[in-house]
């Protein structure tokens, strides 16, 4: 007998331990279950898809965040190597699709982020008002137990202007932020504001440090500047959705930040970065921060050189007002993270750079890395053409033995250098785009900040003629229109 009640237990374990927010809906079930939700997001999936793991844990916390609003959104799946009829019914041709639903019909193609708290904001405010009116006690109370911030508006009738100007707002940041307002006197009393647009901080987010909610300054557009400005605090959750929102300079943490399992950890290491924030914060130091779980910023951390994101390790980067980079190298502790972002603050550090060693050069291609790029591309006195490349790309394979050969038919031009750099391996300058490879540009000695993208063929004359065309001085072997100048020889 007891053995098994230990399996009947054991069982609803595991079942609680796998149960899901997302709704699984298929052929048979599709139409009636879809039309049960004023809103709902449907991703259609196949089990095979690399996109769609990915989006997988994405999807599902997402979905256990929506289903506890207010007023919930619902998140379905729906498996097309199974399910085909329904798949091709809305013309899935590639995974994952998602599709939000409104009373059952198709409203439009999911085109938002695909992490959860991009998914969240962005079906929040697909779902409904951009704010909510609290009409009682219990409203208010149940909204202020949000996991994310609350903006409330707290007015003595519904003729105030600051109201207008708090839904205004709201209309415009109601996909970022939560927005509520009351004028029912027994909130009054008990928030203790009247005719105040407050900013309350979620409980997890509360500390000694500061308080616990702010007041709105000002009025009209300077209530969405404020908000923006001031809305994360002293130290911020940072996340990959709200990472815009920082002004640099911002010192940013990066540890085991996890809200949902492991609270009273994150807030242990974020009180140390709040003790930091808050001393230099009333010394009026330009300086903000925030912290953020490596796991969200992979990519970016590589910017920084590191690789190391293991659940214990602790890593303190920050960008500067014109987007440098610093890496606190020491290792982490309160001391060594005032220190750091003193120095952030006053420019005091060297930007890290990510760069291959400065390599020997040749006649050909000059090669270029992030310490050498100043000293060769802003050269004032000559002309580059760059190409920013992938060693694994296969166009910038095809290209290769053509810019060695245009590098070698115009090794006579002292004025132009042709350059290339391997834009993985390497940090690029702000004012070169680099987004696909080969990407080229052209410097011109007269004008570094102003390079300008190479748009046309890549074939050895097509170089020339655009080199020839564009040089600030003319070449000594061309016209300007790319034809050798008489007397020219192959090699100049």
């Amino acid at each position: 007998m007891h053995s098994v009640l230990f399996i009947i237990l054991f069982i609803s374990l595991i079942t609680l331990t796998i149960a899901s927010d997302v709704l699984v809906f298929t052929d048979s079930d599709f139409d009636t279950k879809v039309k049960q939700h004023d809103i709902l997001l449907a991703e259609f999936y196949a089990p095979w898809c690399g996109h769609c793991k990915r989006l997988a844990p994405e999807y599902e916390k997402a979905a256990t965040i929506l289903a506890k609003d207010d007023s919930p959104v619902a998140l379905a799946k729906v498996d097309c190597t199974v399910e085909k009829q329904t798949c091709s019914k809305f013309g899935v041709g590639g995974y994952p699709t998602l599709k939000i639903f409104k009373n059952g019909e198709v409203a439009e193609d999911y085109n938002g982020p695909r992490e959860a708290d991009g998914i969240v904001s962005t079906m929040r405010a697909k779902a409904g008002p951009t704010y909510r009116v609290l009409e009682t006690v219990a409203d208010y109370e149940k909204f202020l137990e949000h996991n994310d911030h609350s903006i409330i508006g707290y007015f003595d009738s519904e003729t105030n202007s600051l109201k207008d100007d708090l839904v205004k707002v709201a209309n415009q940041l109601s996909e970022k932020f939560r927005f509520a307002y009351t004028t029912v006197k027994e909130v009054l009393d008990k928030a203790g504001h009247s005719n105040k647009i407050v900013v309350h901080q979620p409980k997890r987010l509360q500390s000694k440090f500061e308080d616990a909610f702010s007041v709105v300054e000002g009025v009209g557009d300077k209530i969405k500047t404020y908000i923006q400005g001031k809305i994360h605090g002293l130290v911020g959750h940072r996340t990959s959705s709200n990472a815009a929102d920082y002004a640099k300079p911002v010192v940013v943490v990066y540890y085991n930040v996890d809200y949902v399992r492991d609270t009273k950890g994150t807030n242990y290491v974020r009180n140390r970065v709040l003790k930091v924030a808050k001393k230099l914060a009333d010394e009026d130091v330009n300086v903000r921060f925030a912290i953020s779980n490596p796991d969200e910023f992979r990519q970016d951390l590589t910017q920084f050189g590191i690789s190391d994101t293991k659940k214990d390790a602790k890593h303190v980067v920050a960008r500067g007002p014109k987007d440098e980079k610093y890496k606190m190298s020491e290792d982490f502790s309160y001391e060594a993270l005032e220190e750091f972002a003193r120095k952030v603050a006053k420019g005091d550090l060297e930007p890290y750079l990510k760069s291959e060693p400065i390599p020997e050069q040749t006649d050909g291609v000059k090669v270029l890395v992030a310490k050498n790029f100043d000293e060769i591309v802003n050269d004032n006195t000559k002309d580059v053409l760059i190409e920013f490349y992938a060693p694994w790309c296969g166009h910038c394979k095809t290209l290769a033995p053509k810019y060695d050969e245009l590098a070698q038919t115009l090794k006579g031009e002292t004025n132009i250098v042709i350059a290339k750099m391997d834009a993985t391996a390497n940090d690029v300058p702000s004012s070169y785009n680099v987004r696909g490879f080969p990407t080229l540009y052209f410097a011109p000695k007269n004008d570094k900040n102003n390079p300008k993208q190479y748009q046309g063929g890549r074939e050895v004359d097509d170089f020339i003629k655009y080199l020839a065309k564009e040089a600030t001085e003319p070449l000594n072997g061309y016209e300007r229109d790319g034809t050798k100048k008489k007397g020219a020889g192959e090699e100049l």
